[in-house]
């Protein structure tokens, strides 16, 4: 029977058992998980819900832990999808820098929570320094400050709700994180494009003002917000007796990577009294290259933006950021609880528990502090600009052939397509690319992305593997067309 010294770090046997543990566990990750990497192994759904209804996840007596690490890399890492496989091409789902995975197993060890400086001394203070470096990234100035976040969702939420809050009390007089929502609430509005992510309207939503308070812009061909279409919907809002009062731009719509005219919107913001935030949740990481960080131009005049490391920084997830221009607008949202972070604190020690949403929070900003400090910025930029590069040469790979329809320019590294051999029309394309796509992930080809363009399904590489070539999207597209084959083999002894 273990004891328990053996179960917890700070004893001569817990150091022992935590060093064979993590041993043990990064053999089976190498053995099930990266050495045998494929996109999927195509196990279906059912099987998997076969192999762990009969799992019991809290037995009575336990085992070895030696046992169960097996299990797992038998059970689970086996049959999970392979992200640094180059086929693995779906998501915004990165393959992890090993600086990043090192920094993680330290952050799971060490266990700090970042809500209050005693208890989590140093990583306070490391957080607060990302954050100066990245506000500096963006160019933000010396009054910019931030807070670490579980990602993209988390980050627009809380950029809503500070603009929310701002809009309140600047408009109504009223501090609604203590009195709530005043009547006139009803006629406050978010814009965004009609092709930005879904948290704009999940965030309007968690705030009281509806999903019907964001109002969507068209876009224009390259899927970017029309800059004169803002101009009437805002124009028209106004005529309603409509208060628009936050406008979200986008850099990297997760369908095209398309970036929003974001100097033009900072323009209509500033002449509209609206708070402007930035969701660079995908696209942020082109502040690291000086070849395409002036795609990001007048992300700097934002008033909030939200940035991931779990995307194009390549950090294992959850890791993410929001960045206020004006820090002291922090003070919208922070209070103080006695035992955390009273008014009056001895120490005083920074907690940064007032600067979000969340209380207990992962020491998080270690993965990139170890990353940036490792490869540096200029690696870290080769990386993102290989993959947007790969993108071009793949948009042309497809365009040139007569099987294949190339949906989108890439602006990042997000290539939308279609396959459409000679003679197959608008209704039965859709099925078709909706079929193949299955076809891949069930036979293990590839793991592809799916959406919708003007109605019709389209499959959608995000190539944001910088292992990943030219001659394995190639690849890829030969199993589409293998796959496409076999479907119409298959269609013809249907109608027979």
């Amino acid at each position: 029977m273990t004891s328990v010294d053996e179960l917890f770090l700070g004893t001569d046997a817990g150091n022992d058992a935590y060093r064979e543990a993590v041993s043990q566990a990064s053999e089976a990750v190498v053995e099930a998980f990266a050495e045998n990497a494929t996109p999927y192994s195509g196990v279906a759904p059912g099987r998997l819900d076969d192999r762990f209804a009969e799992s019991e996840c809290l037995p009575d007596e336990g085992q070895p832990l030696a046992e169960t690490i097996e299990e797992v890399g038998d059970d689970v890492l086996s049959d999970s999808v392979g992200v640094s496989d180059s086929r693995c091409v779906a998501h915004l789902h990165c393959p992890p820098l090993v600086p990043a995975l090192a920094a993680e197993t330290a952050i799971a060890a060490t266990n700090q929570s970042l809500d209050s400086w005693d208890q989590s001394p140093a990583a306070t203070h490391v957080e607060r320094r990302m954050v100066d470096r990245l506000c500096e990234l963006f160019d933000y100035g010396s009054g910019g400050d931030g807070v670490f976040t579980s990602g993209g969702t988390q980050s627009n939420f809380e950029g809503l709700l500070l603009a929310r809050n701002w809009f309140a009390r600047e408009r109504f007089g009223r501090r609604v994180e203590e009195t709530g929502l005043p009547h006139e609430a009803k006629a406050m509005r978010i814009l965004c494009s009609e092709a930005a992510h879904f948290t704009a309207k999940q965030a309007a939503a968690h705030l009281g003002l509806g999903e019907n308070a964001v109002v969507t812009v068209p876009t224009d061909d390259g899927y970017r917000m029309d800059s004169e279409a803002l101009d009437a919907t805002l124009a028209d809002l106004r005529q309603r007796d409509e208060e628009p009062f936050a406008l979200v731009g986008t850099a990297g719509t997760t369908d095209f990577g398309s970036i929003d005219p974001l100097d033009a919107l900072a323009d209509r913001a500033n002449e509209h009294d609206l708070w402007f935030h930035v969701d660079a949740a995908y696209g942020g990481a082109l502040a690291l290259s000086e070849t395409h960080r002036e795609k990001l131009t007048g992300i700097e005049r934002a008033d909030s933006l939200a940035v991931d490391f779990h995307k194009l920084f390549y950090q294992p997830i959850s890791c993410g950021a929001l960045l206020v221009r004006d820090g002291e607008r922090f003070d919208l949202i922070e209070r103080s609880a006695a035992y955390l972070n009273p008014e009056e604190d001895d120490l005083a020690a920074p907690n940064l528990v007032s600067k979000s949403v969340q209380t207990t929070r992962r020491f998080d900003a270690l993965k990139p502090y170890v990353t940036f400090r490792t490869l540096g910025r200029e690696r870290l930029a080769t990386l993102v600009e290989s993959t947007l590069e790969l993108a071009d040469d793949v948009a042309a790979l497809l365009a040139d052939a007569p099987d294949f329809e190339l949906v989108n320019d890439p602006t990042l590294n997000a290539v939308v397509f279609r396959y459409r051999p000679a003679g197959v029309g608008d209704e039965r394309v859709g099925r078709l690319n909706a079929a193949l796509r299955e076809a891949l992930l069930r036979n293990g080809d590839a793991v592809v992305g799916r959406t919708e363009v003007e109605g019709t399904t389209s499959l959608k590489f995000t190539l944001l593997n910088p292992k990943t070539t030219v001659e394995d999207v190639a690849d890829v597209l030969d199993a589409v067309r293998n796959r496409a084959r076999t479907i119409e083999v298959a269609d013809q002894q249907l109608r027979r």
